[in-house]
Order: structure tokens, then sequence, then C-alpha cells
């Protein structure tokens, strides 16, 4: 019976791969055709995969699961990496971690102070706020568009606990400055890695990936991002005792550690004491944080399983895209600023970020390539706290700090814009978005 289980199985699996490769392949692209800024980019392994787990039915977090953490883990170099359903997850796990009473004196409390920047993606932010913390705004430089680290000891204040900010499209920040910043002051390091996975950065004689240096980083896998399961994100660290910490978060704030379906790794399931819960109380039931389940479906993770090994492919073809279209563009610098990479790093970059220069108007250039079909995109929330979300507190003057100004945050806001560099892109794709570059500059 097993045996022509397996021979089904593998008739449907070879089944899907044929599907695949007849109706995914993609269409070569001609002029007029939709450029978006990203896309998913898979093969039939990807698909197989997936249904290989959809066959076996566990759903849940299983054997994909702990294969993806592992092997993704190892891909870093790090020592534990958690699977989450999110991003945007996993910026609420690395957060709230710190804010559990195992750290002691380090925890984050309420009215405690984080320092960031409002250039950004919202859920980098948005954890501080609803715990009660308080954020603390920082400018950005302009072309690298990340924090203004000559800004980090204004910022300090009795209160400040941690850093948590984002490598910008791929782009890393100043690591060196803010890690230096951050060992001296004995402050968490955050690094939101969610559009940087595969960039490099060079510090003390070592490359090493970005999300591996600060305390605890975190990657999304939604589709436009560096690898894909549809939705998903990761939390990894190489500190044990937060890894302890991020896992309770994660899966409801257990204090054990089983995965699901297994019992009793721990060997003292029934015999110990926690809390002023009774001796002997069930240990698979025992809180220690109060948690969420933030996990991921097994079937994402078996899609993740097929995307890892394409990491490094992905990186270079972003890499190659980036520079053709830096180099086109060279002769428009009279119009528009062009982005440069952070110094000791290799960007595995996201997109392609470009300020107008003053006389030229944003809005006009992005109408114009818009209606020639190249999709573009702000930098996310562009000034965070312009937003309605911010209403409230910016009326009380309560609940954030903005140290200096944010100067070049609101210039991004009104004057920058970003095209894509993903790997599905083709050189002809890209020429057609310089040819449609030159036109809009020219108008």
């Amino acid at each position: 019976m097993d045996n022509q289980k397996e021979r089904d199985k593998q008739e449907i699996l070879q089944l899907v791969e044929e599907y695949c490769e007849k109706y995914h392949r993609k269409k070569p692209f001609s002029e007029g055709d939709k450029i978006n800024y990203a896309a998913r980019v898979y093969g039939a392994e990807e698909m197989t995969n997936l249904v290989n787990s959809a066959l076996d039915f566990w759903l849940t977090s299983g054997e994909y699961t702990e294969r993806f953490e592992r092997e993704f883990a190892a891909f870093l170099g790090v020592k534990q990496a958690f699977l989450v359903n999110s991003g945007s997850s996993a910026n609420l796990l690395a957060f709230m971690a710190l804010t559990s009473p195992l750290l002691g004196e380090r925890r984050i409390l309420r009215g405690d102070e984080v320092i960031t920047v409002a250039a950004g993606f919202p859920t980098t932010v948005t954890p501080v706020i609803q715990y009660g913390a308080v954020p603390v705004f920082v400018d950005i430089t302009i072309p690298q568009y990340n924090i203004d680290a000559s800004m980090l000891e204004k910022a300090l204040s009795p209160r400040t606990k941690a850093v948590m900010i984002a490598h910008t499209l791929g782009n890393p920040f100043d690591l060196k400055a803010v890690k230096t910043f951050c060992d001296k002051h004995n402050l968490w390091l955050v690094e939101d890695n969610c559009d940087a996975l595969g960039s490099k950065y060079m510090i003390d004689g070592e490359e090493k990936y970005t999300g591996t240096i600060g305390d605890i980083g975190t990657s999304s896998f939604y589709p436009p991002h560096h690898i894909t399961m549809g939705e998903g994100g990761a939390v990894y660290t190489n500190n044990p005792l937060l890894g302890k910490i991020v896992r309770s978060f994660r899966d409801w704030g257990r204090d054990c550690s089983c995965p699901s379906g297994t019992d009793n790794l721990c060997k003292h399931r029934f015999d110990r004491q926690y809390g002023e819960l009774p001796l002997g109380y069930d240990h698979k039931y025992v809180y220690s944080h109060f948690g969420y389940n933030l996990k991921a479906t097994d079937m994402q993770a078996a899609i993740g399983c097929a995307q890892i090994k394409r990491i490094e492919e992905f990186a270079a073809r972003r890499r190659h895209n980036f520079a053709r279209l830096k180099a086109g563009l060279a002769e428009c610098q009279d119009k528009i600023i062009l982005p440069e990479a952070c110094p000791s790093s290799d960007p595995s970059w996201f997109g392609f970020l470009i300020t107008c220069r003053e006389g030229v108007d944003a809005c006009k250039v992005v109408e114009y390539i818009e209606s020639r079909g190249v999709q573009t995109r702000r930098l996310f929330a562009g000034n965070l706290t312009k937003h309605p979300c911010f209403d409230e507190m910016r009326a009380s003057g309560e609940g954030y700090r903005i140290v200096g100004n944010l100067e070049n945050t609101d210039r991004i806001m009104t004057s920058a814009f970003w095209v894509g560099v993903y790997p599905g892109m083709t050189d002809e794709m890209v020429d057609y978005m310089l040819k449609t570059f030159k036109e809009a500059l020219a108008l």
C-alpha cells in the first residue's frame, strides 16, 4: 500500500511539473507590456513542493517548516531562525522579544525609547507604538536613504533601549556606526532586513549578510520580496536567550519548545512547578509570555525550501539590473539624484530609488512613466509622522519624538520614487524603462 501511495504521489508531482512548464512559463517582453515593480519568480520545484505538502495535508508547521528554518539559518550563518506568517509579524516578534522579563534590566518597558526613522514601512515602527514605547525619529541621508548615523548621539536619552531600523530597498545602513553606537550604550539592535535578503556588509574584516550583525534580524517572504512563500517571514538571531523568547512569543507565549505534534522534549512535562501553578502542571500549557500564534503553514515553508536555493541567483540578477539602470541614467544626473550603496556594502537591491532635483516635478515624471506601463512606488510611508495614524499623537504632542528635523525625509516624500529591479526583469525590460525615464525627463 505504501509503495503504491508513493508511486501515485510521484505521478501527481510529475504532472504538476509538466503543468508548471506548460502554463507558467514567462512570455517574452514586448513594448507596451506592463513592467511591475516586483513579481514572483518561481519554477516547477516550488510548485511540486507545494503540492507535495498539500498531499500530506499536515497544513500547519511541520517537516518543511523545520527544514526551512534549518536551511535558512545555515544560509545566513546564524544559530536560529524562526518562520512566521509575514514580515510584519517578524518585526512584531523581534520587538516584543525585547520586552520579555527574562532580559532583566535590558528589557524594554512602556515609556522606553527606540531610535528609528520615519522614512520606511510602518511595521518597523508599529510594534513600538502599540506596546507603549516611544519611537524617536531621526532623519535619513540622500542618496543612501538610510539613517543619518551622525544623529544617533543626539537622539540618545536615559530611556533609550534599542535601535530598530530597516536596510532601505536592499541598501545596508551604516552598520559599523550604528553597531558601535549600540555597543557603546548597551542598546539592542534590530535589523529590519525585509528588503535586503542577500545584501552583504564588511565589518571587522568579515563580510556578513545583513540581518546577522545586530541582535535580531527579520525577513519578509511576501511576493515582491527577495524570495517568496506568498506570505511569510522570519526572525533570526545568534543569541540563544532571544531565540527562546522569540519562539515563545510566536507560539502563543508557551514556555514549552516542543514543535507541533511533539510532546515532552524536555523530559520534565509533568514534574516541575511554574508561577503559582500546581506542581506537575502540564508544561505544554505553561505560558511565560503574553504571546501570539504567528506560525506559517507547512505549505508555505515547502515553497520556501525551493526558493532558498535561488537567493544568490536572485541577488546577482538584482545587482545586474540595478547597475544597468544606473549606467543608463548617468547622463540624466542634472535632473535626478541616483542612489548610492553604503560604503563597505554589497546590496541585494530591492528597488532603484530616484530623487528629482529642484525644478523637476516628480509627480509629472511618475505620471508619464506609469502611463507607459512602468510601475512605480513611493518610499513606503515617505514621512510616517505625516500620516493619519499619527493624527492623535501629533495633536497631543505625545507618544513620539523627532530629533532635529526630517528635512530629507520630507524631501523624499515629495520628490522621490522607485522602480523595480526584481530578478524576473530582462535587459529588454530594463532598457525600455530607461527609454521611458529619459522621455519623461525631457518633457
